[in-house]
């Protein structure tokens, strides 16, 4: 199986960073989503090139024993926030969050670490362990 420090570098050496990877099924189907970030954002073809490159690749080291469909692709505007390093790279954005204790936010990211992140929530700071995070994602007010 191919692990992720293999696709990291795949698509760091390739101009765009690896955002996220995850196995997931959807409708009775694997997929294996590998999702990518660049400043200035991801464009079809980054997409198409890290595909070209990593197919035969998991074609001999493939994700699951099962059949799976690869997907390539930026994780979208609206992104899901799981790693401290999610939160580090989106500091002085909106972020919407939903802690364990069923508080919600939609607040200004001001700093994130290892262990915790302060966002500004009416005029105030609050400080969120990750371990009381149950979803958190980047929140664009249209």
């Amino acid at each position: 199986m191919i692990d992720n420090e293999t696709i990291k570098n795949i698509v760091e050496d390739n101009g765009v960073f690896l955002y996220d990877v995850e196995l997931t099924e959807e409708n009775d189907q694997k997929i294996f989503r590998i999702y990518i970030t660049k400043k200035g954002g991801v464009t079809l073809d980054d997409c198409s090139k890290i595909t070209k490159i990593i197919s035969p690749i998991i074609d001999i080291n493939p994700p699951t024993n099962e059949h799976y469909f690869l997907e390539v692709s930026s994780p979208g505007i609206n992104r899901s926030l799981k790693k401290p390093i999610h939160f580090i790279n989106s500091i002085g954005e909106t972020i919407k969050i939903k802690t364990i204790h069923a508080k919600k936010y939609i607040a200004k990211l001001l700093k994130a670490d290892d262990n915790k992140i302060i966002i500004e929530d009416k005029n105030k700071e609050t400080t969120i362990p990750y371990n009381e995070i149950s979803k958190a994602n980047t929140y664009i007010q249209w």
